[in-house]
């Protein structure tokens, strides 16, 4: 008999739990946070299953009352214990059996940290006071007469990106469609996609960074899934982060995370190096990892590698560079809001010439 979701329980004292809150006080990439009401237990959602750590990070301080020096000073079994509950659905509140469900894929988590004895006393009562009195963000929607469908594609075909950005800060249904038409099968479209998603994020981040975060959130959701194409999900989040990196660069690192993913390299280092070009303090953390794929038998990753190492400045790479210099093979290249035909070696040339000045 197949598996019924179930209604999420503390995993201490296995009371009911009610749903994450995004808190009015919270940053464009915090977790949703939660309190168990029946043992003061905190938890954080963490919707693509990649950033537990984080999420754990932000329950601990959370529970210790954003006490930096407290949290870090405890130790793990003698002063609190953690635990995490997977196949977490934010949508209907349960614990789904399987990670497909309801046609959708359901890769969240909701991490718990629990202080024992004397911490818990010391900080509960604040905790519990602070969540009281923070209420969850109610954000109303973005809309306008003027939009459709229709006209999106028109403004798109017609390169009216003024107007299309202008139309997106009045209607949040712009960012929508322009998520849908990532899945097109026209490459050049779906780069120019890719590129205005960037642009759209940028101007409409500045005045409701929770719609962008909600964005960023379902393309790392649909990166994630198994089995299914990214297509243009990890781009689009580079080009999102380097419209606005002082905004959206603590989308680095759960994207950084799609590197171990063989099957998401060319995706994954092609973000990277966009988000060099804008901010290569951003990206420096992917540098051994891209040097790794100056010898993969893959052309487009020896392009890609060559062109974010070169944005991201590290000299150190200029003598594997060299070593493919006069490779020949080519590939395409979205950058400068144009898809351009390049060689491998040239690549490494032009990134030779900025790590060299």
């Amino acid at each position: 008999m197949k598996a019924s979701p179930e209604e999420p329980r503390c995993p201490f004292c296995f009371n009911k739990i009610e749903q994450p809150k995004e808190l009015s006080s919270r940053k464009i990439v915090e977790f949703p946070l939660g309190l168990c009401k029946h043992c003061g237990a905190v938890y954080a959602y963490d919707i693509t299953g990649h950033n537990m750590g984080s999420a754990f990070i932000e329950a601990l301080l959370f529970a210790c009352n954003e006490d930096d020096y407290l949290a870090f000073s405890l130790s793990h079994g003698d002063d609190y214990t953690d635990a995490v509950v997977g196949n977490y659905d934010i949508v209907t509140h349960t614990v789904v059996p399987e990670k497909i469900y309801n046609e959708r894929f359901v890769r969240g988590a909701l991490i718990f940290v629990k202080l024992f004895d004397q911490f818990q006393e010391a900080t509960e009562q604040k905790v519990k006071e602070k969540f009281k009195a923070i209420q969850p963000i109610v954000k109303t929607k973005l809309r306008s007469e003027k939009f459709s469908k229709e006209i999106v594609r028109q403004y798109i075909s017609e390169n009216r990106k003024e107007d299309l950005v202008s139309l997106a800060e009045e209607d949040s249904r712009v960012i929508n469609e322009l998520q849908r038409m990532l899945y097109t099968p026209d490459e050049h479209l779906r780069w120019k996609t890719i590129e205005l998603l960037g642009e759209v994020s940028r101007r409409v981040g500045e005045k409701r960074p929770d719609i962008i975060s909600k964005l960023v959130n379902n393309l790392l959701q649909s990166a994630a899934s198994p089995g299914a194409s990214a297509w243009g999900s990890l781009e689009a989040i580079g080009a999102i982060i380097s419209s606005n990196p002082a905004l959206f660069g603590e989308f680095t690192k759960p994207l950084l995370s799609f590197i171990s993913q063989k099957d998401l390299w060319r995706e994954v280092t092609w973000a990277i190096g966009r988000i060099a070009s804008a901010d290569p303090a951003l990206a420096k953390l992917a540098f051994r990892g891209l040097i790794s794929l100056l010898d993969n038998p893959d052309p487009v990753l020896r392009g890609y590698a060559s062109w974010a190492l070169g944005n991201i400045g590290f000299d150190d790479v200029i003598g594997q560079l060299k070593a493919i210099e006069t490779d020949e093979n080519k590939l395409t290249l979205w950058r400068d809001g144009n898809l351009q035909e390049v060689t491998v070696g040239r690549l490494a040339r032009e990134a030779i010439q900025k790590l060299s000045r």
